[in-house]
C-alpha cells in the first residue's frame, strides 16, 4: 500500500506524530537482547531513530523508496528498499538471517501487510524463545472539545468513503487484528496497551497532518478535495476559539500489540 503515501512523502515526514520515549522503554524492557531490531514498514523512519539510541544495530525497511529518502541517517541504522512481499529465501538474502533478531517492530503500518507471511517471517528471523514483536497504531488526534467536534465529523463522514476498509483495525485500535504470539513477561495478554504522544502544532500543521492521510489522497485522484473551503473555514473557527491562534497540544493515543514467539516455533 505504500503507492498510496508516496505522493505525500514529505508532508508524512513533517508532520506524523513521533512516539512517546514511555513506549520504547516498555518494550524494551520486553526484549531480554538489544542486539539487533528489524522495523518493518519504517517509512521515513521515526521509530527507527528512537530504535538505534537502545539497539546496537536496527535494519529499517519499506517499499517506498521515496519515505526512505526522507529517514534520519544514523550510523547503526541500515535501511533497505524491498518489495511488498518476500519470502523466508529473499528475507535471510536481503536482511538476516534465521533466529537473529531481538524485536521486530511495525508502527502504524501492520493493518497493510498480508499478516499470515509477514508472521512466517517474523518467526522466522526472532530469536527463540524470547524474540519480541511490537506493532503499534495511533488513532485519531485530540485537541479539545471544540476542534474534536469538527473533526469528528471531518473524520467519519466526510473521509469515510475514501479509507482503506484496513482502516478499521486502527480504529478499533487493534483489538481485533490477527496475532498469534505469547505473552510477554509480565503481561496476562498481548494488548492492546495504551499510550499517548503529543505533538505541538499549528492550524497549517494539522491541515498538513491531514493531506498526509491515505484517505486524502484517494479522495484526490477522485478528484474531491476533503479540505474545502468551508471545511477550512470551520477548522479555522473553532481553532481560534477565544483569540487563541497559535499551536496547540495535539494528543494521539498509542495502543500497542505486543507477544514473544511461540516456545513450540
Amino acid at each position: 500500500m505504500s503507492e498510496l503515501f508516496i505522493k505525500q512523502s514529505k508532508q508524512y515526514a513533517e508532520t506524523r506524530p513521533c512516539y512517546p520515549e514511555e513506549l520504547f522503554e516498555y518494550i524494551a524492557s520486553k526484549t531480554p537482547c538489544h542486539d539487533l531490531a528489524w522495523d518493518v514498514g519504517t517509512g521515513s523512519g521515526q521509530a527507527a531513530r528512537s530504535l538505534a539510541g537502545i539497539f546496537k544495530n536496527v535494519i529499517a525497511t519499506d517499499t517506498s523508496q521515496k519515505q526512505l529518502e526522507l529517514a534520519p541517517k544514523l550510523p547503526n541504522i541500515s535501511y533497505e528498499h524491498t518489495p511488498p512481499v518476500m519470502s523466508i529465501a529473499e528475507v535471510e538474502q536481503k536482511l538476516t538471517p534465521k533466529s537473529s533478531v531481538d524485536l521486530v517492530i511495525v508502527a502504524q503500518a501492520l493493518h497493510w501487510f498480508d499478516l499470515p507471511n509477514f508472521y512466517q517471517q517474523v518467526k522466522h528471523v526472532l530469536k527463540k524463545p524470547n524474540g519480541v514483536l511490537a506493532a503499534w497504531c495511533y488513532t485519531v488526534p485530540r485537541v479539545n472539545s471544540i476542534v474534536d467536534t469538527v473533526f469528528d465529523r471531518f473524520y467519519t463522514v466526510d473521509s469515510d468513503p475514501y479509507w482503506d476498509p484496513a482502516r478499521k483495525l486502527v480504529d478499533d485500535k487493534y483489538k481485533s487484528i490477527e496475532f498469534p504470539f505469547e505473552p510477554v513477561d509480565g503481561e496476562e495478554n498481548t494488548g492492546p496497551f495504551e499510550f499517548v504522544t503529543e505533538q505541538l502544532m499549528d492550524l497549517d500543521g494539522f491541515f498538513t497532518y491531514i493531506r498526509s492521510w491515505s484517505a486524502y489522497q484517494t479522495a484526490k485522484e477522485k478528484g474531491v478535495e476533503l479540505l474545502s473551503s468551508h471545511m477550512i473555514e470551520a477548522f479555522k473557527q473553532t481553532w481560534n476559539e477565544g483569540g487563541d491562534h497559535g499551536q496547540k497540544v495535539v494528543k494521539f493515543p498509542v495502543n500497542l500489540r505486543i507477544g514473544k514467539v511461540e516456545k513450540q516455533y
